[in-house]
């Protein structure tokens, strides 16, 4: 049975259209983001690990091998089931760097740019037999469709060109998705998608060809089972081909596959944007290996039963082209397909990124004038397409002298070599950058001679002897090859990386990678002081266009404003632009361009715990804390509780002066909320406050008392206290905790009590010199009445009762002082017989002395027999206060009217003026203690709290009636209740 070589070309080429129209709608949101986004994507696709040769060459490492061959899969799953120690740090790594291929994760860990360029060589070297595999496996399974005729495929080399002419045709074809699939510089949402198809496609058509081969070639397990017992040799086979040597040697190859192929390591650990993925992939990714396992020995006994001329490695498409089933030839065919043309895609991409990275980029200049996207695009596709042109070049050099299992087997003990320095990435920080490259060197020499070399040569094996002994070289000596090399490769490392010293910029890195960044929280200082700096430096080397692309799109990440200046945040911004240019040009040259144009200024001193790091990180990482890291961080959650609470205000400041703290009640006290504030310098802090706080931060003293600053146009008062916070680590101080105190109405009530003093000291004096000045106006009065009795001059008469009432109302005056002077001197009886207008009247004279304020045309119209029971003096502090209210809200000349009344229960009083009211606003406020509406200095907001604390001490109510005129608006009325009678009790 054959097909045209038309039907299979068009069979390749929709196939592969649809691949890529997967990836194209995903790329452009036409498939749910819930169906991208969804776990079991993910999964499926690392099944991008299952290339061709898992579909067609594990049968014939299950005929060579037999039970030997789940070694492939017991390896990866192992690898996977463990994926909480082995893949979650480097995914870890990979998110939080922008880590996108293995020659970044090794870069980053070496701190070199010579370890990529290395690594990028040998991945090239060691991914190439992988590539001629895919190519081999497309080119074979095309001939067997359109021009097997029945004999033995490998040794009909005369059909080598037919092979030659459809691999062609295949690079060909690939090539061009390929270069889209590569086309831009973000992770590729779609290639995931389209791997994850590709992947369902492969299990699906490789468990088909399983049930075919069970219920159609063999009609079901029972006759299987019959047919296994007339066969015996086939079970002996399973058993008698394991070696234990091999089966360990193959086990360890396969286990690294995962994370040291390239395109694996990208699909596994760059492409991985499942939250916590390790748990679900640690059950979930083996449980696809145990599926694409079971067909396995099926297909290869129905192989073997139908009697297939063609090598086991093709028996899945053997065993329905025997049997006459064109359904499932097709399905078989079409899964090996997607088996290869994931791997090709993968593969090209992973490396070709590589090369750009760390051997085109850094020799050749970019054109900064333009965006450097396009210039980047068209280096990856030319790049992509020099790779597959290489594998097929090594698939021509072959001339198919070596089948899919000897290519596999080389390429995987290639990438074995960079086991060690990928292990060293988590678990050894003591490897350095030499002998990483010394050990990579012994162990990929030993395969580029031993393997490779011989490959290319078409010789399986072949003899050398090295001091008198024969040594066997060759693929067919793979399982010595691998131990020796991996061996020799591990050994050199650690000696040479235990005799030779870290750079500290390599023991930094590899610090960040064994155990995380938080164990060395290091706050340096930026050299950049806004974003837009950050635009300038770069367009230096990346043009300003791109630069600016960058830095929006960091600013927009990570929702900061382009107004940042907050050092904090700059150095978040810096991290995130050197992420993303990661992304764009690999981590060696983005941490190049980043470290010179925005380099961090190595500080002076230690530098300083970067606390707010360590605050968001763990925060961040919350849910995955467990047992005792758990609770350690409810500790800290409830200490930092603790401190955001206090009612007192406080915050915390770094020794380079950087606000790391900043609790609520200081964000009530200064209006500046913490998130603003958070990170900053302290002298950036708005004033008055950053001036404030960096004059104390500086200061050597430990507290200071009653600093006077104004905020709102108003004075205020505020103590502050500090204490140094040594480090936890060195015992050096690390940190101030500095105290805020608001004491501005302590400091308000203190100077009034001082006021009160000197009143009550101007009030002694006052009654001292009223009594002075009584007896000479005594005198006088007593002259003048004399002067009246003696003459009977009209004029000296005149003069005379002119002097006598001058001299009445200099008398009433100098009463009504020392009457005042004793308000409080001495308490009265509240069953003291009071006449209000007296009271009333006493006031008027008292508030008519400050002529300064303004005359007031005072009306006291209280009846004269108004008379209630209580401290006349207190009564009269009552007055003086309304009536000094009135004033001061009124106009000039504007009538006060004193009224007062009594009814069967109480008597009432009340004094009203002419200004423009009390707003309902602050009604309820005006009695409260230094409450005042006066420019500052001009009132302590104490006077109509004196008033209502004296009223309630004569069980008595105040009311407030504003406005008093409601047409215009104006006027406000104090009305004062008080019982007429009182308890006799002192006050």
């Amino acid at each position: 049975m054959t097909f045209s070589f038309l039907h299979v070309g068009i069979i390749c080429i929709v196939y592969i259209s649809i691949i890529f129209g997967v990836a194209y709608a995903t790329e452009n949101g036409w498939i749910s983001e819930k169906v991208v986004t969804h776990p079991i994507v993910y999964v499926f696709s690392l099944g991008i690990f299952a290339s061709a040769w898992s579909f067609y060459g594990v049968i014939d490492l299950a005929q060579n091998f037999g039970y030997g061959a789940l070694a492939y899969y017991l390896g990866t799953g192992a690898l996977f089931l463990l994926s909480p120690l082995t893949l979650k740090p480097l995914t870890e790594l990979a998110r939080r760097y922008q880590i996108t291929s293995m020659a970044d994760l090794l870069t980053f860990r070496y701190h070199s740019h010579s370890v990529g360029g290395i690594v990028t060589l040998c991945m090239l070297l060691a991914m190439t037999p992988l590539l001629a595999l895919q190519i081999k496996a497309v080119g074979d399974t095309i001939h067997i469709l359109t021009l097997y005729s029945g004999d033995n495929l490998t040794s009909n080399n005369s059909d080598f060109g037919s092979r030659e002419m459809f691999a062609l045709a295949y690079c060909i074809v690939i090539t061009f998705f390929a270069v889209l699939f590569g086309s831009n510089r973000e992770r590729h949402k779609g290639l995931i998608t389209a791997m994850a198809f590709e992947s369902l496609i492969k299990l699906f058509g490789l468990c088909a060809v399983g049930i075919f081969a069970l219920y159609y070639v063999f009609d079901g397990p029972a006759d299987l089972d019959l047919w296994l017992t007339e066969n015996p040799e086939n079970i002996d086979r399973l058993y008698s081909t394991v070696n234990t040597a091999s089966f360990h040697t193959m086990l360890l190859v396969f286990l690294s596959t995962a994370i040291s192929m390239p395109h694996i390591f990208h699909m596994t650990v760059v492409e991985n944007k499942v939250k916590d993925a390790s748990r679900l992939v640690s059950w979930a990714f083996p449980l696809f290996l145990f599926f694409m396992a079971l067909p396995i020995f099926p297909i290869l006994w129905a192989g073997l039963k139908l009697n297939s001329q063609m090598p086991a490695e093709y028996f899945p498409l053997a065993v329905p082209i025997a049997s006459g089933n064109a359904t499932f030839t097709i399905i078989s065919f079409i899964a090996g397909l997607s088996a290869a043309t994931g791997a090709v895609i993968a593969i090209a991409l992973s490396v070709a990124t590589m090369i750009m990275n760390y051997w085109i980029l850094p020799s050749t200049p970019l054109r900064t004038k333009k965006e450097i996207y396009g210039q980047l695009t068209r280096i990856r596709r030319i790049l992509i397409a020099v790779v597959i042109v290489i594998g097929y070049g090594f698939y021509l050099s072959l001339k198919n002298r070596f089948n899919l299992t000897d290519l596999a087997i080389s390429a995987f003990i290639a990438t074995l070599q960079f086991l060690p320095g990928i292990l060293a990435v988590v678990y050894w920080s003591r490897g350095n950058r030499r002998g990483f490259i010394a050990g990579l060197f012994v162990g990929i020499a030993i395969w580029f001679s031993g393997i490779f070399m011989p490959m290319i040569w078409g010789q399986h094996n072949y003899t050398i002897t090295i001091f008198d002994v024969p040594v066997v070289l060759g693929v067919q000596s793979w399982s010595a090859l691998t131990l020796w090399s991996l061996a020799l490769n591990a050994i050199t490392f650690i000696v040479v990386s235990h005799y030779s010293s870290q750079s500290h910029d390599e023991r930094y890195s590899a610090e960040l990678c064994s155990e995380d960044e938080l164990s060395h929280p290091i706050r340096l200082t930026l050299d950049v002081r806004s974003p837009d700096e950050m635009v300038e430096r770069l367009s230096e080397r990346i043009g300003e266009s791109t630069a600016r692309i960058e830095v929006e799109k960091a600013l927009q990440s990570l929702a900061l404003n382009a107004n940042e200046s907050r050092p904090y945040a700059l150095r978040l911004l810096r991290n995130e632009v050197e992420a993303n240019l990661s992304g764009l040009l690999g981590i060696a040259l983005a941490s190049e361009i980043v470290d010179k144009q925005l380099p961090f200024k190595l500080p002076e001193k230690e530098a300083d715990t970067d606390i707010t790091l360590m605050e968001n990180r763990i925060s961040d990482m919350r849910d995955e804390l467990t047992g005792v890291a758990g609770e350690l961080n409810q500790l800290r959650l409830y200490h930092r509780r603790t401190f955001e609470e206090l009612p007192l205000a406080a915050c915390s400041v770094g020794k380079d002066m950087e606000v790391m703290l900043w609790n609520s009640a200081l964000e009530d006290l200064t209006g500046i909320a913490s998130e603003s504030v958070t990170g900053s310098r302290l002298a950036e802090v708005l004033d008055p406050w950053g001036p404030l706080l960096t004059d104390f931060f500086s200061s050597a003293k430990a507290h200071f008392y009653k600093q006077e600053i104004e905020l709102l146009g108003k004075p205020h008062w505020i103590s502050l206290h500090k204490a140094l916070v040594p480090s936890s680590f060195f015992q050096k101080v690390d940190s101030q905790v500095m105290i805020l105190e608001d004491v501005t109405e302590l400091q308000i009530l203190e100077q009034e009590l001082i006021h009160s003093e000197r009143l009550a000291s101007i009030g002694r004096l006052a009654a001292g010199v009223a009594h002075e000045i009584g007896n000479p106006v005594t005198g006088i009065a007593c002259l003048a009445q004399n002067m009246r009795y003696e003459t009977d001059n009209e004029e000296l008469l005149e003069t005379s009762e002119q002097i006598l009432s001058q001299t009445d109302r200099v008398s009433k005056i100098v009463q009504s002082l020392v009457s005042f002077s004793h308000s409080g001197s001495h308490q009265n009886s509240v069953s003291d017989e009071v006449n209000l207008w007296q009271c009333a009247q006493e006031g008027i004279n008292l508030i008519a002395l400050q002529i300064e304020r303004g005359q007031m045309n005072y009306q006291n119209k209280i009846p004269e027999p108004l008379v209630i029971k209580g401290d006349s003096q207190r009564i009269i502090q009552v007055f003086v206060n309304l009536l000094s209210n009135a004033r001061d809200a009124s106009p000039e000349n504007t009538d006060i009217v004193i009224e007062g009344e009594q009814t069967p229960d109480y008597v009432k009083f009340s004094v009203t003026d002419g200004g423009s009211g009390i707003s309902d606003e602050i009604k309820d406020q005006i009695l409260e203690p230094f409450f005042t509406t006066k420019e500052p200095g001009e009132g302590t907001g104490l006077g109509l709290a004196m008033v209502y604390s004296i009223i309630d001490d004569h069980k008595g109510s105040i009311e407030i009636i504003s406005p008093v005129d409601k047409v215009l608006q104006k006027g406000t009325k104090f009305v004062v209740k008080l019982p007429i009678a009182l308890e006799s009790h002192r006050i």
